[in-house]
């Protein structure tokens, strides 16, 4: 029996019109859809692609545990990977959603690991956060010879100093319960006034803000900030 091929499909940050047409036309054909929900809340992939998927279509959600710890997320990979191969085994094609970008600190890159060396995969790139971000903002990611980071706020406040201290321009991500110390290190690098916040960018809870007005506490988990130093001028 011919197996089935595997679909990474990139469905963007939010709004589902984001979504690239390549990507609509698979989530509208493929006869299984399988997403990623984290273990305490909804999946914001199925979300996102909610108006697309057919009634008749085979639904998998793959429950991952959010821990620090990995042992947890690599079982669950593992059970992922092991029921959308029992679909291929079985010749049915399966798009697996993955917010923003597959491959851009998506789940997909996990079962990717796992499955690519016994099943065809395609992968559907998707708009990521920090474009949807800076096209909310109407700012520049970054322009000519400029060096931007991507700074997920896991890596820590060490590691954000460092890599900031050297960064054109920024794009932290994750940023989450770790808002108040993710700040605290922009204040003293001296770039508040070029740092603004994307919560939930392109979504109809959308929130954007400097810095300087946002209360103390933790921001949604969806949230990037970016900062532009700016370089010489146009």
């Amino acid at each position: 029996m011919w197996r089935g091929t595997l679909y990474g499909l990139g469905v963007g940050p939010g709004d589902p019109e984001l979504m690239t047409i390549k990507a609509w036309k698979l989530i509208c054909e493929l006869p299984v859809i399988a997403y990623p929900r984290p273990d305490s809340g909804d999946s914001l992939a199925r979300r996102i692609a909610r108006p697309f998927v057919p009634e008749e279509a085979i639904e998998l959600e793959l429950t991952i545990p959010m821990r620090i710890e990995r042992e947890p997320a690599r079982a669950a990979y593992d059970a992922a990977a092991a029921a959308i191969a029992a679909h291929l085994d079985e010749g049915r094609h399966v798009g697996f959603l993955c917010a923003g970008d597959p491959l851009f600190y998506g789940s997909f890159m996990y079962l990717l690991d796992r499955l690519k060396d016994d099943y065809r995969t395609v992968i559907v790139p998707g708009v990521t956060s920090p474009s949807a971000a800076a096209a909310s903002l109407a700012r520049p990611l970054a322009a000519r010879a400029d060096v931007l980071k991507v700074i997920p706020a896991t890596a820590g406040m060490e590691r954000l100093e460092s890599e900031l201290a050297s960064a054109d321009a920024a794009a932290i991500i994750k940023v989450g319960r770790h808002f108040d110390a993710v700040r605290a290190v922009i204040e003293r690098a001296g770039l508040a006034q070029k740092a603004f916040l994307v919560a939930s960018a392109s979504n109809g809870d959308e929130i954007v803000s400097s810095l300087a007005k946002l209360p103390a506490g933790a921001q949604p988990y969806f949230s990037t900030i970016l900062i532009y130093k700016g370089g010489e001028p146009w």
